[in-house]
């Protein structure tokens, strides 16, 4: 059981990573397209990638009704998610959702106690607050009067709730998981997302000139679908039944950090000295979180 947590955690650390490199690519693609179309457009692909790979290894059967609603509830949370940023960010700025959004663990260990019966020890609840004050510091670059600023409104409580739907996404794959290849389960999770993003597009699909979108959009499209959907979602649910929902979901404090990275490579000017003691809570409580999460009263998984 420990070598398994132990490769399900080196798999969230390369899918934060992954997760990560989706801000510069949707940053570069996002004005060219409707944002819901082109999430749309992600998880459909990813659904067609995904689902000859799933057919040839596990088989595909149709799922019954009552599977269709457990994979439907399961990208349900997603697709809040997401068109809850979407809509968010029209009316907040990119800095209050990346602050809201260090509340994902913590909401995730209270979704996980109420559905799954999991139990924090004292050190993992310590580490839940010093995680997100580090991702806050690194976000705010240590300028305690920019955070003091911040001003929220009716933006930020959207967003609020889509961190709410995806902090029980991970719950929601353990409780919900029937011992079923996880690969199934996740390419029926990207063809019932697809799904609920069809109906939210039906009034935008004609508005979008097919072929005046630049071809830089259709391969951002095809990056996200390939290395920040299926591999990400993939990870994430099979390591949600390894190592439960609240390990799974504090590596997003690692993103601050791993942002910061990343532009560094694109060319960006080093932080300045006032992140790191940010950096250093983040990678303490991740650790700590790694290690502290007990896990009682749930069905392991098979």
């Amino acid at each position: 059981m420990e070598q398994s947590a132990r490769r399900a955690q080196g798999l969230m650390l390369l899918s934060t990573v992954l997760v990560a490199t989706s801000f510069p690519v949707g940053a570069a693609i996002t004005h060219d397209m409707d944002s819901v179309v082109l999430t749309l457009l992600r998880f459909t692909l990813a659904a067609l990638l995904f689902g000859p790979i799933v057919a040839w290894r596990y088989g595909l059967p149709l799922p019954s009704l009552s599977d269709l609603a457990r994979y439907g509830a399961i990208s349900a949370c997603l697709v809040i998610f997401f068109w809850g940023m979407f809509s968010a960010l029209r009316l907040t700025s990119a800095l209050n959702t990346a602050t809201i959004f260090t509340l994902a663990p913590a909401v995730a260990a209270v979704a996980s106690a109420i559905l799954l019966r999991e139990k924090l020890g004292r050190a993992a609840r310590l580490a839940l607050p010093v995680g997100m004050l580090g991702a806050v510091w690194v976000i705010f670059r240590g300028d305690l009067d920019a955070l003091l600023a911040m001003q929220l409104g009716k933006g930020d409580a959207i967003f609020f709730g889509a961190t709410i739907a995806m902090s029980c996404f991970t719950p929601m794959v353990k409780l919900l998981h029937r011992g079923e290849p996880m690969a199934r389960m996740t390419f029926w999770t990207l063809v019932t997302g697809a799904g609920w993003l069809f109906l939210l597009s039906l009034g935008r699909l004609g508005d979008v000139s097919w072929g005046l979108v630049p071809g830089y959009v259709y391969g951002g499209i095809a990056y996200l679908a390939v290395f920040t959907t299926i591999l990400t979602f993939f990870i994430t649910q099979a390591s949600a039944t390894v190592i439960g929902p609240t390990k799974v979901m504090s590596f997003t404090y690692l993103n601050p950090p791993l942002v910061l990275l990343i532009g560094l490579g694109f060319g960006d000017h080093l932080p300045p000295m006032a992140t790191y003691p940010g950096l250093i809570l983040i990678i303490g409580a991740t650790i700590i979180l790694q290690r502290a999460t007990r896990v009682s009263g749930v069905r392991p998984a098979e």
